[in-house]
């Protein structure tokens, strides 16, 4: 098992969560620097993870499932292709400054940026 982004990312991004919720964040509690950026959504590299788990409940977006939940399977492939392109990213940043306005969007995934992100 591994844990996977998915689409519910896209424009939101949220790698400092402070002002949305009052916990850390996927990247920086990962013990194994697996999350990689895009421009505008994070991924988890799947032979990377360790399946800890610990950055589900950080996501305020719900963004982060286990592989074992159906109907991921493309987001697993997603993960998995670009976690080997977009630079590994281990450091909170800010989120865009519309990611409110996109949480909780549905079919996000016209959005999606194959471009990389910032990286540390």
């Amino acid at each position: 098992m591994t844990y996977v982004v998915n689409e519910a990312c896209i424009r939101c991004k949220f790698m400092d969560c402070v002002e949305v919720c009052p916990v850390d964040d996927c990247v920086e509690v990962c013990p194994v620097d697996c999350f990689y950026e895009g421009e505008n959504m994070l991924v988890i590299h799947p032979d990377e993870c360790i399946d800890c788990g610990v950055c589900e409940p950080e996501c305020p977006a719900e963004a982060i499932k286990p592989d074992t939940e159906p109907g991921l399977e493309k987001w697993l492939k997603l993960n998995a292709d670009f976690a080997k392109q977009w630079p590994n990213i281990t450091i909170k940043r800010d989120p865009p400054p519309d990611a409110k306005e996109w949480q909780g969007v549905a079919d996000k995934e016209k959005e999606f940026s194959p471009n990389p992100g910032e990286g540390d």
